[in-house]
C-alpha cells in the first residue's frame, strides 16, 4: 500500500512531469516506464559485476564494456550535468533500447553510429524480454533536461529509500496505474484492485496453473495472480515451477502496443521476467488459440468497434452472427481453456438478461454444456470515476459436456469503497463474505431467495429463458409500515405551524420590526 511520504513522493514526480508540459497520464506512466526499466537494466548488471568478483565466474553483460557503453548505465550517469544526462539518454541510450537484442545493448562509435549487438558467445543467450519487444516503437518525450534530471533524482530517492524490494516496486506502480483517470475516454477500463483480488481468491491458482487474460491492458489480472501463487506457495515451489513462474505461466494480450509494454513492465516488477505479452487481436481470425490455459481472468472489452468479417468462425459458431464484444469474449474463454480449465470474467448486465438470439445462445452454452458455477452482481459504481455500468462476475468451468446442477447467485452491493466519483473507503464490503460463502457452497443449499446469496437450479434457469440476472430468482420482503391516523398527523402539523408563527414573531421583536 503506498500511503504517506512514498504517495508524496511519487505526486510530486507526477508533478515535475505534468509541469513539464506531458498531461496525458497514459504517456506519463510510459516514460516513468521507460526510466524504470533502463534503471532495472544498470541493477541487474551491477548484480552481474558482484557475481563475478565474488565467483571468478564471467557473467554475460548487458551493456558494452566500452567508455561509451559504459555511459549508459544509470549509475555513470545520474549524478551528470542534467544537459549530459538529457544527450546521453535520447542520442543513446534510448536508442540502445529500442534496438536491444538477447539481452544485450548496443554499441555507439564516437561519432555516434549505433554498433549492432554481436552474436557470439559475448552476448546472452536468453529470449528478449516482452518488454524490450515492444520498445521498437517507442518514443523519448521527456521534453527538457531540467525536468529529466527532477524525474531521475526523484526515482533515485525513491528506489534506494523507499520502495527497494519487488513488492513495493510493484505497488509503486499500481499506483500509478490508478492514475489512469482517462481510461474512459481511450477505452482502457482498468479493473480496481480489490475486485481484481476477490477473482483471483475465488478460483485459487496454484504454480501448476497456465493463466491467461486475452484483453490485458495493464496486465493487472495476471499479476493478481502471481502475488496470490507467491503469497500461498513461495515456500514450497520447485526449481521448475519458478522457471515457468518468471515467463511460461502468465500470457497477455492487447492491441494497444503502449499498453503491452506497460504490461510487461508491470509483470516485471512482479518477477515475472518473460511473460507471453503479444499484439493479438483476441476475436479475430488471426488468434487460433485453442485448449490452452488452465485458468483465464479477464474484463473484457464492453464496447468498440470489430470488423465483422475478421471474427473468427469458431466463436460465431457459439455466439451466432454478432459483433457485440462481450459475448465474443465469453466464447473465445471457452475456447482458450483446456478441458476442466477455470473463468472468472466480468460482464455487462446485458449479458445475463439480453434478450437476441446471440444473448441466449452463450447463457445456454456455458448453462448447458459447461458448469456455470456462480454470478456475482456487482453495484454500478464499482468502475467509477471511469464508467457508471452495472456488472457481474461469472465463473465457470470448462467441460464440454454439462455439470451445471445448481448456480450461485450473490448479490453485492458493497465492495469497501463509496459508490460515487470519490471512491472512499467505507466500512461496508461484501467481499470477505463472497469469498467465503463461494468456498462453503454446501451451506448455500438451505438459504432463502431472500437474502444475499443463494442457489438456483438449472431447471429453473432454462425454464426463464437461461436468464442469469439475480432479480430474477431473488424475492423482496415487503415490511408493512404502519402509520398514525390522518388525524394525529394534521394535529402534528398545526403544532408545528404554531411553533413556526410563535418563533417568528420573537425574531421580529429582536430586530424591531
Amino acid at each position: 500500500m503506498i500511503t504517506g511520504t512514498i504517495k508524496n513522493k511519487i505526486d510530486k514526480i507526477w508533478l515535475d512531469i505534468y509541469a513539464g508540459g506531458i498531461t496525458n497520464p497514459l504517456t506519463v506512466i510510459e516514460q516513468l516506464t521507460y526510466l524504470m526499466f533502463i534503471r532495472s537494466l544498470d541493477e541487474k548488471e551491477l548484480a552481474a559485476e558482484e557475481f563475478e568478483n565474488d565467483t571468478g565466474e564471467k557473467q554475460p553483460r548487458i551493456f558494452p564494456q566500452t567508455p561509451i557503453g559504459q555511459s549508459m548505465r544509470w549509475s555513470k550517469f545520474k549524478y551528470s550535468h542534467p544537459a549530459d544526462i538529457f544527450d546521453t539518454m535520447s542520442r543513446r541510450l534510448f536508442p540502445a533500447i529500442k534496438a536491444m537484442k538477447q539481452g544485450k545493448l548496443p554499441d555507439f562509435t564516437a561519432a555516434g553510429e549505433m554498433i549492432e549487438p554481436s552474436a557470439d558467445g559475448s552476448a546472452a543467450h536468453e529470449e528478449d524480454t516482452a518488454f524490450a519487444r515492444y520498445m521498437s516503437d517507442a518514443m523519448f518525450l521527456i521534453p527538457t533536461p531540467q525536468v529529466l534530471q527532477k524525474i531521475i533524482t526523484g526515482l533515485d530517492d525513491l528506489y534506494e529509500h523507499d520502495i527497494a524490494g519487488l513488492d513495493m516496486q510493484g505497488d509503486f506502480y499500481e499506483y500509478m496505474l490508478g492514475k489512469l483517470g482517462t481510461a474512459g475516454q481511450i477505452g482502457q477500463f482498468r479493473t480496481p484492485k480489490h475486485i481484481r483480488e476477490m477473482m483471483v481468491q475465488l478460483l485459487q491458482p496454484t504454480p501448476e496453473d497456465i493463466i491467461c487474460d486475452p484483453a490485458c491492458g495493464t496486465a493487472g489480472f495476471l499479476v493478481s495472480a502471481a502475488e496470490f501463487i507467491r503469497g500461498k506457495y513461495e515456500d514450497y515451489m520447485t526449481v521448475e515451477q519458478w522457471e515457468r513462474f518468471a515467463g511460461d505461466s502468465f500470457t497477455g494480450f492487447d492491441t494497444d502496443r503502449t499498453m503491452l509494454r506497460i504490461s510487461a513492465m508491470n509483470l516485471m516488477l512482479h518477477s515475472i521476467t518473460k511473460p507471453e505479452i503479444d499484439y493479438k487481436d483476441s476475436v479475430s481470425k488471426s488468434n487460433d488459440i485453442s485448449s490452452r490455459f488452465t485458468m483465464v481472468l479477464a474484463n473484457p472489452p464492453f464496447k468498440g468497434t470489430i470488423d465483422a468479417e475478421s471474427i473468427n468462425d469458431d466463436l460465431k459458431a457459439v455466439t451466432g452472427n454478432t459483433k457485440k464484444t462481450e459475448l465474443l469474449f465469453v466464447a473465445l474463454f471457452l475456447r482458450l481453456l483446456k478441458m476442466g480449465g477455470q473463468c472468472a470474467c466480468i460482464v455487462p448486465d446485458g449479458v445475463l438478461f439480453g434478450s437476441s438470439k446471440s444473448h441466449k445462445a452463450i447463457r445456454r452454452e456455458l448453462v448447458e454444456n459447461h458448469q456455470l458455477r456462480a454470478v456475482i452482481s456487482m453495484p454500478s459504481g464499482v468502475f467509477k470515476p471511469y464508467a457508471g455500468v452495472s456488472t457481474a462476475v461469472l465463473i465457470f468451468t470448462k467441460t464440454g459436456h454439462g455439470g451445471t446442477d445448481k448456480v450461485w447467485f450473490y448479490d453485492m452491493t458493497a465492495d469497501g469503497f463509496s459508490l460515487d466519483d470519490k471512491r472512499s473507503e467505507v466500512a461496508e464490503n461484501d467481499i470477505p463474505d463472497i469469498i467465503e460463502r463461494f468456498g462453503n457452497l454446501a451451506a448455500e443449499t438451505d438459504r432463502k431467495r431472500t437474502e444475499k446469496s443463494f442457489l438456483v437450479p438449472k431447471e429453473e434457469i432454462a425454464a426463464n429463458d437461461y436468464d442469469l440476472s439475480i432479480n430474477k430468482y431473488k424475492e423482496v420482503e415487503y415490511v408493512a409500515v404502519e402509520y398514525p391516523p390522518t388525524e394525529e398527523i394534521m394535529a402534528n402539523i398545526r403544532e408545528i405551524e404554531l411553533e413556526i408563527g410563535k418563533e417568528m414573531e420573537e425574531l421580529e421583536n429582536l430586530l424591531g420590526l
